[in-house]
């Protein structure tokens, strides 16, 4: 072999690695600069987040379903890791290719820098403003890949050019580098400028991207609405709820609790980024098919006779013995009073409901206007609405699921048809219209658990809400179904805890619930998935008694 071909073979790799850390660092730089722009234009025009919006939006809903089930609210992290992890990779690609060929580079640069200004503007609320973001951070990484590149070449042996007819590969010279010469080689291998020049440049790109992407984030902080939302102050409600009963909640160790928390009170949606909506910014308009329009503000909301309810709120992505439902003492104005005082006109059988992030959900007008207790509420357990549970509203309507009743972050009430018009859900295939079904979920003994021989408590919630919960029973082994003991009931709207005493014999068995909702009807054994109208099924666990 050839000194030549020696020299070829070690450089090739070390010339690769350094192309793919000059893409990487570039892409990095790119990122870091849109962050910063960013805090100026808003944090909806970062390309990653407008990018990984795109992708919950074409994602299948079998995967969609499968990334809520298995990751629950970690389902958008997981999605941002997996687009950084594609980035980078495509980042070194484009490396490897701009040593050889600088224009490579840059065309890399130029795919990613339409993706992102393509994800930007496909919001409904984009403006020219939000892809200077994106162009940002693509200019700037030209100029950073353009140096990287430069001082990547730089130090490895290199050779001049062949003749035309020569088969060997041919890498153009840099300007200012001397053709390749044994001698040179041995002393640029023993000096190395050019490993030293490319870890000075690269470390000069990293702290560009970390300074830029730090100072960003920080920025980001004053489009954060936690400060006004703390000074919100909510009146005493005109109708107050009923007092819950001391017996609706049972003394049993690890049953959920009959309220909620905030932090624990279930989130499913499809923003990366938290809505920041400042309640002084906020109204709320009814448009469509109305005698007239109306428009709210948040102050005028406040001051109307507001209502105190209970209610148990269920995501159609809840598996059968899930924990997407979650109970809370809601406040709002009452939702049938704003749209009897638009006036909704003959014909119209649904209301389009949108958020600030431009979902849209849709509402049987009927269900709204049959007497439940439908809400746009502003406070959850107390307190203003948690930032990422709607504030500073959203929209409530007992017995259905959140997918068509509960618009987060609420700001347009649209009086329509559903032959005019179809929801964010419908149009992927969900059910327009879809009633929370009668459900059971065991909480103790958790599934898999090891007992002792004797008395258990078997214990857990059931709901239906807007029917209520008249029966719960449990059996064993596929047993006789043994009638369990119900807590006191709050309301029709709210889930019930219940308990059964059962003396566990040694072995391995199986426990599994049914309920009865008030109108008695008996809960579904019958097994479905969530989609398309929500899973159902009666929950059962395995436990070893020893």
């Amino acid at each position: 072999m050839t000194k030549r071909n020696l020299t070829r073979i070690r450089r090739e790799p070390r010339l690769a690695l350094r192309g793919a850390l000059a893409g990487f660092l570039a892409a990095a730089v790119a990122l870091g600069v849109a962050e910063l722009v960013a805090s100026i234009t808003g944090p909806l025009s970062s390309p990653v987040v407008a990018v990984g919006g795109v992708a919950i939006n074409l994602t299948p809903i079998p995967l969609k379903d499968f990334a809520i089930a298995h990751f629950g609210s970690n389902d958008k992290n997981v999605l941002l890791l997996g687009i950084v992890v594609m980035l980078a990779v495509f980042a070194g690609v484009i490396g490897v290719l701009a040593v050889r060929w600088l224009a490579a580079g840059f065309a890399g640069l130029a795919v990613f820098g339409g993706l992102g200004v393509s994800a930007v503007v496909s919001r409904p609320s984009a403006g020219v403003a939000d892809v200077l973001p994106t162009l940002a951070g693509v200019a700037v990484a030209a100029f950073a890949m353009t140096f990287l590149v430069r001082a990547a070449r730089v130090g490895l042996p290199r050779r001049t050019a062949p003749a035309v007819s020569s088969p060997q590969f041919w890498t153009p010279v840099v300007k200012g580098m001397p053709p390749w010469t044994e001698e040179t080689a041995v002393d640029q291998r023993r000096t190395g400028p050019g490993r030293r020049g490319f870890l000075a440049m690269s470390a000069a790109a990293a702290v560009v991207a970390a300074a830029s992407g730090g100072a960003g984030e920080l920025l980001l902080r004053r489009f954060n609405v936690a400060a006004l939302r703390a000074a919100v102050r909510l009146p005493a409600a005109a109708v107050k709820a009923p007092t819950v009963p001391a017996a609706a909640s049972l003394n049993v160790a690890g049953i959920t609790p009959f309220f909620t928390s905030d932090s624990s009170f279930y989130r499913v949606d499809t923003d990366l980024v938290i809505p920041q909506v400042s309640p002084e910014e906020w109204t709320l308009k009814i448009t469509g098919m109305v005698d007239h329009e109306v428009e709210i503000s948040f102050d005028e909301l406040l001051r109307m006779p507001l209502i105190e309810h209970d209610m148990t709120l269920v995501c159609v992505s809840n598996e059968v013995g899930g924990s997407y439902a979650g109970n809370a003492r809601w406040l709002g104005a009452s939702l049938p009073a704003l749209l009897r005082k638009a006036g909704i006109q003959r014909g119209a059988d649904q209301v389009l409901s949108t958020g600030t992030d431009g979902m849209t959900i849709s509402t049987a007008v009927d269900t709204i206007m049959d007497g439940r207790q439908a809400l746009i509420a502003l406070g959850m357990n107390g307190q203003a609405l948690p930032t990422q549970h709607g504030f500073p509203a959203r929209m409530l309507v007992p017995g259905l699921f959140g997918y068509v009743s509960a618009t987060k972050w609420v700001t347009q009430l649209e009086v329509t048809t559903f032959g005019r018009q179809q929801a964010y859900w419908t149009q992927r295939g969900y059910a327009r219209q879809a009633s929370i079904h009668t459900e059971s979920r065991i909480d103790v003994p958790v599934g898999l658990a090891t007992l002792s021989p004797g008395r258990v408590a078997v214990a857990g919630v059931a709901w239906a809400p807007h029917r209520g919960i008249s029966r719960v029973e449990v059996n064993v082994d596929g047993g006789p179904w043994h009638v369990a003991k119900l807590a006191a009931a709050d309301s029709n709207d709210t889930w019930r805890q219940w308990v059964w005493a059962w003396d566990a014999p040694s072995g391995l068995h199986t426990l599994q619930v049914r309920a009865t909702d008030g109108t008695g009807a008996l809960q579904t054994p019958a097994k479905a998935g969530v989609f398309p109208s929500g899973a159902t099924g009666w929950d059962s666990v395995v436990v070893t008694v020893t």
